[in-house]
Formats: structure tokens, C-alpha cells, sequence
């Protein structure tokens, strides 16, 4: 049994996969409250599907490009569990995620964009073939230099409408997609490390000024 979740974005998502398809699937009721959302909804899922931890057999978790607090907080939680279930841990871009998802579902038929929001009006954006392949990126970007007349998934497509004017669905990552694209090997595997594009807003404080 595949565990696989996304905290990439405001929203957590949580799911199951039993080797053939989802058998569960789970979405946060609150934006950006990661630490506090994330293990509950796990816990949800294994008690609705009738499960415990040590049924799971392998980890699944989006390792970004996202905000760098929803990140860690999936990533330390994936690692956590796989050291102590003894269980392999796989990461798979969030955009790549987006895009087979948008590829299976026949909403795009050709070359396409996927952009997240990335904050600081600028945007998460790579490019895909028509199958959901990569092509180019993931990079930052502010929308007014990356428009584009192709479809783009994801949610910088609709917060961002005078630069990317085809949008379409999806719009946020689902751990469903996440746990077929990890079982089918729709994409590339890696470990379960963040994917940042730039600095955390937060930085460390700087060596104490000298008092005279």
C-alpha cells in the first residue's frame, strides 16, 4: 500500500493506492496549517480504509517547488515515517504531477505550461509535451515575462489571466496523481529533498553588533 501526500501548496492532500488505483483519497479543510493538518488526514485515511502504518509499503511525497515551510513539513513527515516503517521514499515534482494529471484527463492535447503561484506576484512554471513528459524547467518567473497563448495548468493560470489567458484544470496537485504517477513511473524519482527555486523568506539573524 502506497502512501502518497502533497504539501506544496495551501492545501494538503492524502492518498492510498493498493498497487492498482486509489482507493482513497483525502483534501485539507484549512489553507496553509500543513504541520497541523498533515498527520491527521493520514491517520483518516488508514482508519476509513481499515489500515494501520504497518500495512504501508512504500512512501510517495511532492517535493516541490513550493513555499518553504509546506515543504519541509510534508518532507520531514515523509522521511520520518519511512525511517521509522523502514519503508522507501520517493519524490516527484508537483508540476509533473499537474501535468499527467491534465495529460490523462485529455484536458490539454498538445504542448502545454503548468504555473503554480509562487507568492511575491511570480509563479512556478515548466513546460510539457502533450503526453506529460517535461520539457523545460521548473523555474520562477513573474507571469508578464513567461505569458504564453498555450494552455496552462495550475493555479498561477487563474490568478495570473492577462499573462496566461487558456487556462485550465487541474488547478491544485492531487495526491491521487501523485501515487499513479509514482506506481506507473510517469515521471522522474528523487529523494525526498525540497525542491527550492529561491531563498526561504526567512533568514538567520547576523552576527550581534559591537557595542562601544
Amino acid at each position: 500500500m502506497l502512501l502518497a501526500f502533497d504539501t506544496a501548496t495551501p492545501l494538503v492532500t492524502v492518498a492510498l493506492h493498493d498497487g492498482a488505483d486509489v482507493v482513497w483519497e483525502g483534501l485539507a479543510e484549512r489553507p496553509l496549517q500543513h504541520g497541523e493538518q498533515l498527520a491527521p488526514l493520514i491517520d483518516r485515511g488508514l482508519r476509513e480504509t481499515g489500515l494501520v502504518r504497518q500495512d504501508l509499503t512504500a512512501i510517495a511525497v511532492g517535493i516541490g517547488p513550493g513555499p518553504f515551510t509546506g515543504l519541509r513539513v510534508g518532507l520531514v513527515t515523509a522521511r520520518m515515517l519511512g525511517f521509522v516503517l523502514e519503508l522507501p521514499v520517493s519524490g516527484v515534482c508537483t508540476l509533473d504531477v499537474l501535468a499527467v494529471e491534465a495529460a490523462d484527463t485529455g484536458v490539454v492535447d498538445a504542448p502545454f505550461l503548468v504555473a503554480t503561484d509562487a507568492r511575491r506576484k511570480e509563479v512556478y512554471l515548466a513546460s510539457y509535451d502533450a503526453t506529460g513528459a517535461r520539457l523545460d524547467g521548473p523555474d520562477v518567473a513573474r507571469p508578464a515575462a513567461v505569458a504564453t497563448e498555450r494552455p496552462v495548468v495550475g493555479e498561477g493560470a487563474v490568478l495570473y489571466p492577462e499573462a496566461f489567458p487558456r487556462a485550465t484544470g487541474p488547478t491544485r496537485p492531487s495526491a491521487g496523481w501523485l501515487a499513479r504517477v509514482v506506481t506507473d513511473e510517469r515521471a522522474a524519482l528523487h529523494d525526498p529533498e525540497p525542491l527550492y527555486l529561491r531563498r526561504p523568506d526567512a533568514a538567520a539573524p547576523g552576527s550581534p553588533k559591537r557595542v562601544s
